[in-house]
C-alpha cells in the first residue's frame, strides 16, 4: 500500500511539475539581446557553441535558416539580406538550458560561410538572431607565433600615447579621464599604439604586448583594464574592435607581431553577466568576501591541505575581481571560445595570460590545448608570479612533474631570473653570493625546464618598479647591464616601454600608479635619454640578426669579483658576453674560456661600440660596462 501511494504521488508530483513547464512555456515571450561568439568561421577545429542571453530562452525551439546575401548598402556598408529559406550550411547539434531560464546555449555544426537566421521560439511567440560565418583567412591554422627570435615590448596601454583625446572619455563607461589622478584613465590608446609603431620597430622589438584593452568598466581603477567587463568587445576609450584590428594589420606591416593579453582567472564586477549569471556556480562564491591566498605551491605541495588548496584556488583576486570558476564546463567552453575568436578576428601572433596559477589548474591546461589544437604553433606565455625556478618550471608545458600534470602552457616568464638581476644590481655586490654571481645561480637552474628558450625574460614589467628605479644609484650604466642580460641570455627577451629612455617612476610610494607613466616624447627627450635609447636599438638590432643569440647553447663562468661571462653557441658561431658590475675595472681571464674559445676565433667586433676586440691580448672591461663580441667558428 505504501508503494503505491509513493507511485501515485510520484506521478501526481510529475503532472505538476509537466502543468507548471506548460503554462511557463504559454507564457514566456523569448527575446535575443545577445549572442557571443560575435561571428564564426569555416574549418575551425573548435565546435561551436552558441550563447544566447535575453528573456525567457530556455527550452525554446532553436532553429537556423540561411539568408541570401543580395548586396552592400553603400551608406552603412552592411550587407542586404534576402529571404531566409532552409539550409544545410549550419546544423544545430543540440541544445541546453542554463540555470537561468535567460540562458540557452547551442551546438551548432559549420559548414559553409554566409548569413544565418537564428529563430528562437516559445508556442507561438519567437525573436531571431542574424549570426555571420566567415571563411577562414588562409593558412591562419598555421600561423607563426613568437619565439626566442623576437623582442617583445609591453605597453601599459592607458599610460602610454594619447592618439586620440576625442575618446577620452564615453558616455557609455562609467569612469572619465583625469590626467590629474594617479590612479585614474590618462587617455592612451590603439591610435596611440599605431602612432608609436615606426619607434618600436626603431628600437629593434619585433613584437607588442598591449595590457588588456577589452572593455574594463569598473567605476575606478579602470584604466589597467584587468577587470574585463565585455570578452568581445574593446573598450571604446582605447578605441573599437575594428581598430584594433587594424593595428594588427599594421603592426605586421612593419614586421611587428602582435600579443593579446587576457585574464581567465577572474573578471571585474562591471561586466554585463553579473546582473544575470547562467548559473550561481559561474562564479566562485561566498558568504563574504574572500581573497586568494595565493598560495600557488598548494597545486602540487605534497603536503598540503584541501583547504588551503580550494582557497587558493577559489578566493577572489580582489574585491573587484570575482574569481571565475572553470571548473564550469560552459564557462570553461566560453573562454576557449574567446580566445580563438580574437585570434581569428585579428590575426594575432600570440597570447599572455595574466595570473595564470590562480585559475584551476586542470581546466587551465585543457583552455590551453584547445587553442593549442586550432593553431599548433602559437605561443602562450602565462604569467607565473613566483619563486623559485622549481615553482616556475611546474608551469611549463612537459615539466617532469611528480604528480603528472602538463600544463599545454608553451611558456612561462622568468621571475627568477627576473629577481637575480635586480639583487645583482641593487647593491655593489661586494659580498659572498652577491652582486653577479646570484644570476649565475638562477641560469644554473635551467635544466628544471621544459624548454628554456620559451622562458619570457625581462627585468620590469607594469605591476614592478622600473629598472631605473631600483638599480644602485639609478645608474644608468647599470640599467645597461641589465638591458644587456635580457638581451642576450636564453628565452623570449621582453622591455617595457619607457626603459628604453630609463624612465623612473613618478611616485615609488603610489606602487603601480607611480610606476605607470606616458612615453616620453621625442620632442623632450634628455641627452641621457638619447643615450640610452640609442643603446637599446644597438643591442636588439644587433640580436635580430644573430640565430646564435635565439637557438645557441649556453655555457657560463663562475667568478667571485662581480663580473659574468658566458657564451651563446653553436657549431658555426658564438657570441661572448663579458659584464663586469664592479665599479673597478676588471680584466677578461680568457685562459678560463679555453675549453669553448679554442673552437672559436679570438678577434670579433663589439655589438654596441662597434670596435674590434682582440681576445688574444689582454682587455679590460671599464667599471659597470659590458662586452658583447660575435665570434666566428676557426
Amino acid at each position: 500500500m505504501k508503494k503505491l501511494l509513493s507511485i501515485c504521488l510520484f506521478a501526481a508530483l510529475l503532472l505538476s511539475c509537466s502543468e507548471q513547464t506548460r503554462q511557463t512555456l504559454e507564457n514566456a515571450e523569448p527575446k535575443v539581446s545577445r549572442v557571443e561568439p560575435l561571428s564564426w568561421w569555416t574549418d575551425m577545429q573548435m565546435p561551436l557553441t552558441l550563447m544566447f542571453y535575453g528573456q525567457d530562452l530556455q527550452d525554446a525551439r532553436v532553429t537556423v535558416e540561411k539568408l541570401d546575401n543580395l548586396g552592400t548598402n553603400l551608406e552603412t556598408g552592411e550587407p542586404i539580406l534576402g529571404e531566409p529559406h532552409r539550409t544545410t550550411g549550419l546544423k544545430i547539434r543540440g541544445q541546453h538550458n542554463a540555470e537561468n531560464k535567460n540562458y540557452l546555449f547551442v551546438d551548432v555544426e559549420v559548414r559553409e560561410a554566409g548569413d544565418y537566421l537564428f529563430t528562437l521560439s516559445q508556442g507561438d511567440k519567437s525573436d531571431s538572431w542574424v549570426y555571420h560565418i566567415d571563411k577562414r583567412r588562409e593558412g591562419s591554422r598555421n600561423r607563426q607565433s613568437f619565439t626566442s627570435a623576437d623582442v617583445i615590448y609591453l605597453i601599459m596601454s592607458d599610460r602610454f600615447v594619447d592618439g586620440d583625446p576625442s575618446n577620452n572619455s564615453t558616455d557609455n563607461t562609467l569612469e572619465k579621464a583625469d590626467k590629474q589622478n594617479l590612479d585614474g584613465r590618462w587617455g592612451g590608446d590603439i591610435q596611440g599604439i599605431i602612432n608609436s609603431l615606426d619607434h618600436i620597430a626603431e628600437l629593434g622589438a619585433t613584437a607588442i604586448w598591449p595590457t588588456p584593452l577589452l572593455l574594463d568598466n569598473e567605476p575606478s581603477w579602470s584604466y589597467h583594464g584587468y577587470a574585463c567587463g565585455d570578452y568581445y568587445h574593446i573598450d571604446p576609450r582605447f578605441g573599437t574592435n575594428e581598430q584594433y584590428r587594424e593595428m594588427v594589420e599594421k603592426a605586421h606591416e612593419k614586421g611587428l607581431k602582435v600579443l593579446m593579453d587576457i585574464v581567465t582567472n577572474h573578471s571585474g564586477l562591471g561586466h554585463w553577466w553579473y546582473n544575470d549569471l547562467p548559473y550561481q556556480d559561474w562564479i566562485h562564491q561566498f558568504p563574504e568576501f574572500t581573497n586568494s591566498i595565493n598560495v600557488f605551491t598548494t597545486n602540487y605541495d605534497p603536503n598540503a591541505s584541501e583547504f588551503d588548496r580550494k582557497l587558493h584556488e577559489n578566493g577572489w583576486f580582489d574585491t573587484h575581481m570575482p574569481d571565475m570558476n572553470l571548473d564550469n564546463p560552459d564557462l570553461l567552453k566560453y573562454f576557449q571560445q574567446f580566445a580563438i575568436w580574437w585570434v581569428e578576428y585579428a590575426d594575432l601572433d600570440g597570447l599572455r595570460v595574466d595570473t595564470y596559477p590562480y585559475n584551476e589548474k586542470e581546466p587551465m591546461s585543457e583552455w590551453c590545448k584547445a587553442v593549442r589544437n586550432e593553431y599548433p604553433n602559437i605561443n602562450i606565455v602565462g604569467e607565473c608570479w613566483t619563486r623559485p625556478a622549481t615553482n616556475i618550471a611546474y608551469w611549463q608545458a612537459g615539466a617532469r612533474n611528480i604528480d603528472g600534470f602538463n600544463s599545454n602552457l608553451p611558456s612561462v616568464m622568468d621571475f627568477p631570473t627576473e629577481e637575480a638581476i635586480r639583487q645583482a644590481l641593487e647593491n655593489d655586490g661586494n659580498f659572498w653570493g652577491g652582486g653577479l654571481t646570484r644570476v649565475y645561480d638562477a641560469i644554473s637552474q635551467d635544466f628544471l625546464y621544459a624548454d628554456v628558450n620559451k622562458l619570457l625574460v625581462f627585468v620590469g614589467n607594469h605591476d614592478m618598479d622600473h629598472i631605473a628605479d631600483v638599480v644602485k644609484d639609478c645608474d644608468p650604466r647599470r640599467v645597461k647591464l641589465a638591458i644587456t642580460l635580457i638581451a642576450t641570455i636564453r628565452g623570449i627577451p621582453q622591455l617595457f616601454a619607457g626603459d628604453e629612455y630609463a624612465m623612473r617612476s613618478a611616485d615609488m610610494s603610489r606602487g603601480h600608479s607611480g610606476l605607470r607613466q606616458p612615453l616620453p616624447q621625442r620632442d623632450t627627450l634628455t641627452a641621457a635619454q638619447k643615450d640610452m635609447f640609442d643603446f637599446h636599438r644597438r643591442l636588439f638590432q644587433f640580436r635580430k640578426t644573430e640565430p646564435v643569440l635565439h637557438n645557441g647553447k649556453t655555457m657560463h663562468f663562475c667568478t667571485r669579483d662581480n663580473t659574468y661571462a658566458f657564451f651563446r653557441y653553436n657549431d658555426d658561431e658564438a657570441v661572448f658576453v663579458f659584464l663586469n658590475a664592479a665599479e673597478q675595472p676588471r680584466l677578461i681571464p680568457v685562459s678560463h674560456y679555453d675549453e669553448i674559445l679554442s673552437h672559436y676565433q679570438l678577434v670579433g667586433t663589439d655589438a654596441i661600440s662597434g670596435e674590434t676586440v682582440d681576445l688574444s691580448q689582454p682587455v679590460t672591461v671599464a667599471p659597470l660596462t659590458s662586452v658583447v663580441v660575435k665570434l666566428a667558428k676557426r
